[in-house]
């Protein structure tokens, strides 16, 4: 059942129709039956009683104040042009131009109008290229998350050389834990991210990055820290400075093994993230933390790092991404990169 609003409008159309068709020729009946369906489809908001052309053409006139010219610039005839000029001031209300026989002047609406078409047209006329380029993978957004060791490592390699490539998309970095990376990309929430695997993901496709046997650091003034390498059961004593089980549980798992291993309990000062903050209580002398060589290449003096013979927990890093075909073209762009540093560290 028709609300009565659009009973109303399809009697009014049915009696212009019919109208139309006992006095109009049959080229002016279809030109307003376009006009009248339009208008009965189209949202109140968006009906207008001018087109594009309309606008464009009234820049060129108002660019030139002259329609001769205006007319050879738009390839046009100019009575047509002085035509679409007149409808366009018949649906706004008012004239845009004051022609005399010797000038054509912009009227004060013609001013405003041609200020707030301007940047419009400027708009539409850099669509085409924009889309082109997102397309492309030439411009876009790339939301990405990664973690302390990846920003430590390998990213920044990977940030300089994609700007140096693609400098049209921007990435909005974030840093977080593995756990909430994970929780994000199965969202969809996040594009790729830098994290910590414990095991495969479904529905994540990820590449390696970094696979290094952790090192410990010390404060500078720690008894072992004059050592060129320690064991893991010579820290029995050290108190150890970890990050919540939550953030990384296969990483925190690793860790408690490779203590078990040698038979002893870690003594766990405190969990902290990120990881800069580790770093900093090892620097303020609270204990010790686990750190990859690659890591561990630019040290504040309060430190000193250490590599671990025997049993060591391993870092694995991974840049991952949701399983879709097509990929986004910026990321795709971003994980050529990105997989190029791969396989760089494989080979």
């Amino acid at each position: 059942m028709k609300a009565d609003g659009g009973k109303q409008r399809d009697d009014f159309v049915y009696s212009v129709v019919k109208f139309l068709t006992q006095q109009a020729k049959p080229t002016r009946i279809l030109q307003c039956l376009e006009i009248l369906l339009s208008s009965s489809v189209m949202p109140r908001e968006y009906q207008f009683h001018f087109e594009l052309r309309h606008l464009v053409y009234f820049r060129e006139v108002a660019r030139h104040l002259h329609f001769r010219r205006a007319a050879e610039g738009l390839s046009v005839a100019q009575p047509a042009l002085s035509r679409q000029i007149a409808q366009l001031e018949s649906a706004l209300g008012t004239p845009l131009f004051t022609r005399s026989q010797r000038r054509v002047e912009l009227t004060p609406a013609g001013e405003v109008l041609l200020q707030r078409i301007e940047p419009l047209l400027r708009t539409l006329a850099r669509i085409p290229g924009e889309l082109h380029a997102l397309a492309g993978g030439e411009t876009g957004h790339v939301r990405i998350s990664f973690t302390g060791l990846a920003m430590a490592t390998v990213l920044p390699g990977i940030l300089r050389e994609f700007h140096r490539r693609f400098p049209g998309i921007r990435l909005e970095l974030n840093e977080s834990p593995t756990a909430v990376q994970l929780n994000a990309l199965q969202a969809d929430e996040l594009a790729c991210g830098f994290f910590h695997p414990d095991a495969a993901t479904p529905g994540l496709a990820t590449r390696l990055l970094l696979r290094e046997k952790n090192g410990v650091l010390l404060p500078a003034d720690h008894p072992l820290a004059s050592r060129p390498a320690l064991q893991l059961r010579e820290l029995a004593a050290t108190p150890f400075v970890l990050f919540p089980r939550s953030h990384n549980p296969g990483f925190y798992d690793r860790i408690l093994a490779a203590f078990a291993s040698v038979h002893i309990t870690p003594r766990i000062a405190e969990e902290v993230w990120p990881r800069a903050n580790a770093v900093g209580l090892v620097r303020a002398g609270l204990g010790a933390t686990f750190m990859c060589p690659s890591e561990a290449r630019e040290l504040p003096p309060e430190v000193a790092f250490r590599p671990l013979k025997g049993s060591a927990p391993e870092s694995r890093l991974v840049v991952g991404w949701r399983e879709a075909e097509p990929l986004a073209p910026a990321l795709a762009a971003f994980l050529s990169v990105a997989t190029r540093a791969a396989a760089k560290q494989a080979g």
